[in-house]
């Protein structure tokens, strides 16, 4: 039996490869991903179907990750000036 100060193995965060710290946590048939910046405190979220490859999923919240930073440094996710409409 865990005791209550003991982390969920498999609710741990993990680290990226870009920093990033990436949390997933099933909810029925979906799994919530979670991508935060360390630097910036900036986090997303997404929902991925569970059948979803770990990998991916944390490579899908990754991208919005990386577009909302770039929305809010005022620049295109492809590293263009962007435009707000």
């Amino acid at each position: 039996m865990r005791g209550a100060a003991e982390p969920d193995p498999k609710r741990a965060p993990i680290l990226s490869d870009d920093g990033y710290i990436i949390e997933f946590h099933q909810v029925g048939a979906y799994v919530k991903v979670s991508a935060m910046d360390p630097a910036t405190l900036t986090e997303v979220s997404i929902p991925v179907p569970a059948s979803l490859p770990q990998h991916q999923a944390a490579q899908a919240a990754i991208r919005k990750l990386k577009f909302v930073l770039a929305r809010r440094n005022g620049a295109a996710a492809d590293g263009t000036a962007g435009e707000r409409k």
